[in-house]
C-alpha cells in the first residue's frame, strides 16, 4: 500500500505528529514504573508501590509472570504468595489490566500453598 498510494505518506506523517503533540513527554515524567506498560495513564494509585512486595522477593515477579503466561501456578512459592497477598487490591487492575481473572486465581493458589507449609516454632 505504502509505496502504491501517493497520500499514504502525507496522511502518515500528519497523523504521527498529532499523536506526538498530543502525547505527554518522559523527560517531564518523574514517576517510572518498575514493569513498563503495565500503568495506566492518569492512574491515582501509585504503581510503583503496588510492585513494591512483590520486587522485594528475589525472583518472584518471575515466578507470577511464568504463572500468568503458564496458567499454572505450581511455580509460586511460599514466600513469593505472601508478598502477592500483601498487595492492597486497588492494585491488581493496574498491575494486570488485561487479566482480571489471575489475581483470584493465584490467590485460591497461595491460600493452599500457605496452608500446607509448615509453620515456623
Amino acid at each position: 500500500m505504502f509505496p502504491l498510494n501517493p497520500f499514504f505518506p502525507p496522511l502518515l506523517k500528519d497523523g504521527c505528529s498529532r499523536i506526538n503533540a498530543a502525547a505527554p513527554s518522559l523527560a517531564t515524567s518523574n514517576k517510572l514504573s518498575i514493569v513498563p506498560g503495565l500503568s495506566l495513564p492518569g492512574s491515582p494509585v501509585d504503581i510503583t508501590k503496588c510492585w513494591s512486595s512483590l520486587s522485594s522477593v528475589e525472583g518472584c515477579v518471575a515466578e507470577i509472570f511464568k504463572s500468568v503466561f503458564t496458567g499454572k501456578f505450581g511455580s509460586v512459592g511460599s514466600t513469593c504468595c505472601k508478598a502477592f497477598s500483601d498487595v492492597d487490591s486497588k492494585c491488581w487492575p493496574h498491575i494486570f489490566p488485561l487479566n482480571p481473572f489471575f489475581p483470584p486465581l493465584l490467590k485460591d493458589s497461595c491460600s493452599r500453598i500457605e496452608a500446607a507449609a509448615p509453620t515456623h516454632k
